[in-house]
């Protein structure tokens, strides 16, 4: 089997993601700027390389990824250190995944490397997380939902996981993304082009009704706000909606702007198993069709971040055994939808998506 690069292999996600491919009997790449830490990750993985590189170092960087079939970048924050790493993935015609959640990264992505993916006819799917993985596969089985191709009058994607524990590098991502996590809503998709979500009223949606996926107990709406989630910028790739947005459950929206310097140095590098195991992510997808008809959509599971490494996972061994369309591409776009969530159940995933009767 083909080699795949980790880069950002000795922090939290990274190390997730490079135990996920060695379970998997894949030849891993670890890839970082700190010797010392990348071989003390390599431990007991068997076939493993490790090879030094900076974010800094475009030359050193190509040179990290050359003979890989692709690589899966989990540095943090991405919108400090993530395109260097998508610029040499291109540059050594290795395929690319990502374990991002930034919005304006995202899109830079898209706009940046999409002409350059496609001449080294690679493919690049950013966003494989478990908030931007599962949100942007479901909110297209809620859109066929209504029919194959329907034109949706709107389409929400909402992060309805309740407040939990978080890694180091979520809240260092919280400060480099504080203009948007912070308190700003992001981007709306509306009327075919990507818009300034100040626009996004409050009272646009103030509540969602409780998803099949949710945890059983809970009952009635939930109560969301605005929010910058990734599927703003993927989903409209796919389903065609005269307005695409997205909210996560309100009492967690205030979280990220509580972050500061101070409260990141006292976080220990990821959350313990038990803490890991006892949450849960909840991702889910409410459409409206242009004849007033709804459907719904959700994708749970519990540890967010040990399942973000099966998803990447998933979906690099993916892009390495098929030939994908060469470009920078949301994951809907790639995948089938419902055969990659259903890879996802073995691992504990429960997903469905159908025309809402209520």
């Amino acid at each position: 089997m083909e080699k795949i690069a980790v880069y950002g292999a000795s922090g939290f996600t990274g190390r997730l993601v490079v135990a996920e491919l060695a379970r998997r009997d894949v030849p891993v790449v670890l890839v970082g700027r700190d010797d010392r830490r990348l071989r003390v990750a390599a431990e007991g993985v068997p076939r493993a390389e490790v090879r030094r590189a900076g974010v800094e170092d475009s030359s050193a960087l190509a040179a990290a990824f050359d003979g890989c079939a692709a690589v899966v970048n989990c540095v943090a924050p991405f919108e400090l250190f993530g395109e260097p790493v998508v610029r040499a993935a291109v540059v050594s015609g290795c395929h690319y995944v990502d374990t991002n959640g930034e919005q304006s990264y995202l899109k830079r992505v898209f706009d940046t490397f999409g002409e350059p993916a496609r001449q080294a006819g690679i493919c690049v799917v950013p966003a494989l997380a478990d908030d931007g993985g599962p949100g942007d596969l479901i909110a297209h089985l809620t859109a066929e939902a209504l029919g194959p191709r329907a034109d949706l009058a709107e389409l929400t994607i909402a992060d309805l996981r309740r407040p939990g524990a978080v890694s180091r590098g979520t809240a260092r991502t919280a400060l480099a993304n504080r203009g948007l996590w912070g308190g700003g809503s992001g981007l709306v998709w509306a009327d075919g082009a990507w818009r300034d979500g100040a626009a996004h009223a409050a009272g646009d949606r103030a509540t969602v009704p409780v998803p099949e996926a949710a945890a059983e107990g809970e009952a009635g709406d939930i109560k969301v706000a605005p929010f910058a989630l990734p599927g703003v910028i993927t989903v409209p790739r796919h389903v065609r909606a005269g307005r695409i947005d997205a909210v996560m459950r309100e009492e967690v929206v205030p979280l990220f702007a509580a972050v500061t310097r101070e409260l990141v140095a006292t976080l220990p590098e990821g959350p313990d198993p038990a803490a890991r195991r006892a949450s849960r992510w909840l991702m889910a997808a409410y459409a409206v069709g242009r004849d007033g008809r709804r459907a719904q959509g959700s994708v749970t599971g519990s540890d967010g971040y040990g399942m973000t490494a099966v998803i990447a996972v998933e979906g690099v061994l993916r892009l390495v055994a098929g030939v994908p369309a060469a470009g920078v591409l949301a994951p809907a776009q790639v995948f089938d939808p419902a055969d990659f969530l259903r890879a996802l159940e073995p691992h504990g995933t429960r997903w469905s998506a159908g025309v809402d009767d209520r």
